[in-house]
């Protein structure tokens, strides 16, 4: 028994999701080791509505995601079953809100460097002493910036109707990238999601 609990240390593998701006990637290791034993990236579409704003569909990230796995399940065969865990990386503060009844996106997703809440951000900094962008970085980690999902999420609140009956309701569900992979994933067999 232990012969073969040491064999299938041996033979462990791990498993990367790595939702970037650009592309999602899939890429398997072997613990201990930096080099890639399987890998396939997928480009992911953004979308520019106006001029600083920039969004990418929820459901694309997703899809992405699934096809990069199934190919790299593809190429590993057998040693697919190895995959003892996966981590994900991601896009940091891109912002996602979805229908916790349905998983279906509210928006799209929000990307990191959008722009579209300078003002809001202007509207902030003039209430803070000294226009201080790090007024509550020692509170939630972050600067007072257009970069922070706090601000994007208001933005939703404000401009998406979608978004404030999925409030209303009690429905509404927030998520980073990361977030929205998970949730998806574990809930998908009992929704009809995507």
């Amino acid at each position: 028994m232990a012969k073969d609990n040491d064999q299938k240390g041996k033979d462990a593998l791990i498993g990367v999701i790595d939702a970037g701006t650009r592309t999602v990637k899939f890429c398997v290791f072997q613990p201990g080791h930096t080099k890639e034993i399987a890998e396939h990236t997928v480009d992911i579409a953004t979308h520019t509505p106006q001029e600083g704003w920039s969004e990418q569909d929820p459901k694309e990230i997703l899809s992405a995601v699934r096809k990069c796995i199934e190919n790299v399940v593809n190429q590993l065969g057998d040693d697919a079953k190895n995959i003892i865990t996966i981590g994900i990386t991601n896009q940091r503060e891109t912002t996602i809100l979805w229908d916790k009844t349905t998983g279906e996106p509210l928006y799209n997703a929000i990307v990191w460097h959008d722009i579209r809440t300078d003002s809001t951000v202007d509207i902030i900094l003039a209430k803070v002493p000294d226009n201080n962008t790090n007024y509550f970085k020692n509170i939630c980690g972050l600067p007072i910036s257009p970069y922070f999902s706090a601000f994007k999420i208001k933005w939703l609140m404000h401009f998406v109707p979608q978004v404030k009956k999925a409030i209303k309701a009690e429905k509404c569900l927030f998520g980073t990238v990361d977030t929205w992979i998970l949730w998806v994933s574990y809930y998908q067999s009992s929704m009809a999601v995507i």
